[in-house]
């Protein structure tokens, strides 16, 4: 019971100072201002039906993905790996790291393992 009461009187104590933490921030000039800012940016994205969504893809237009990767060539294709599992013979030919098969064998025969089934790289 004792270390109930005394867990409360912390909680207590800590509350305590969050509220006086609090009452200091409340005369902060600072805060005020970016009270009042959000206020008035609210009542006019109220005003003109907008959503803080809207607001932002206003503010920080971005490219569609598919003509911007497309038209400035940002991202590169990755290279085509092949893989030989020498115990089945089967071939794996991937252009990243995420496929189903390599995972399997992978985590059946262990990442260093595997690397030194490739077999060639192209492109």
């Amino acid at each position: 019971m004792s270390s109930l009461l005394t867990t409360y009187a912390q909680q207590e104590q800590q509350l305590k100072e969050l509220a006086e933490k609090l009452e200091k921030m409340k005369d902060d000039p600072r805060l005020q201002a970016e009270i009042e800012f959000k206020d008035k940016l609210e009542a006019l994205m109220e005003e003109f039906d907008k959503s803080a969504t809207d607001v932002l893809s206003l503010l920080n237009p971005q490219p569609a993905a598919s003509s911007a990767s497309a038209s400035s060539g940002i991202r590169r294709k990755r290279k085509l790996k092949i893989y030989k599992n020498p115990n089945t013979g089967e071939v794996v030919e991937t252009r990243g790291g995420n496929q189903k098969t390599l995972k399997a064998w992978k985590q059946a025969h262990g990442d260093e393992t595997v690397e030194t089934w490739l077999v060639r790289t192209e492109g």
